[in-house]
Order: structure tokens, then sequence, then C-alpha cells
């Protein structure tokens, strides 16, 4: 188990590492660089290695659509008047690690 902190070794005598991160630190989404150096038992230590490991976020957004009022406010009573415009919000909509870039809107045919 080991828990990296950027420009920190890890040293060990082992040749594998567990990456441990957790709910409450992870990796943010993006690419991250690990860098090895190994060392002989003549105290050598070779050239250093890298590797870069992409976090991509793999979890759906969630969409929420209301039926709300000009104020904002989100309407319980779906109906509409016939020939009355209406307002729809994706304002609930979220994503858990990153941000909403597009809210596509469609009307389904009856």
């Amino acid at each position: 188990m080991a828990t990296f902190k950027p420009n920190v070794p890890v040293v060990q005598k082992d040749a594998v590492v567990s990456v441990d991160v957790t709910a409450a630190n992870p990796l943010p989404v993006g690419k991250h660089t690990f860098i090895l150096t190994v060392v002989d038992d003549s105290g050598n230590e070779s050239d250093k290695v890298s590797i870069d490991v992409i976090v991509k976020d793999t979890d759906r957004p969630t969409a929420v659509l209301d039926l709300v009022d000009k104020a904002g406010n989100i309407l319980t009573d779906l109906t509409v008047a016939p020939g009355a415009s209406f307002f729809l919000s994706a304002s609930r909509s979220k994503d858990a690690t990153g941000s909403l870039k597009e809210f596509r809107f469609t009307m389904d045919p009856v």
C-alpha cells in the first residue's frame, strides 16, 4: 500500500507497488505521470523512466428535467393551457466529477 504525493518517492524492496486512493482523496481526472528509478546492490541508480496514467471520468451525468414558471420555480402540476408557452429547466442536472458542457432538449414525436 502506498499513498503517492507529488515529488515524494515511495521507496520499497518489492517491484510492484499499489497506488492506493480513496473516495476522500482520489486522483483527479486527467493525466498523471509516474517515474521509476531503480538502484542496484552497488548503489548505482538507473536512468529515470516514466509512464502516463490517464484517470478518465466514466460516470454518466444525471439529467433532471423540470417544468418551471418564469421565476424559475419548479411546478408540480405538469399541465399547460393550449397555446401557452412554458419553460423547461435542466438546471438540477449534474456531473459528479466535472461540469456539464451541453444540454440537448428534444421533443419526442407523438
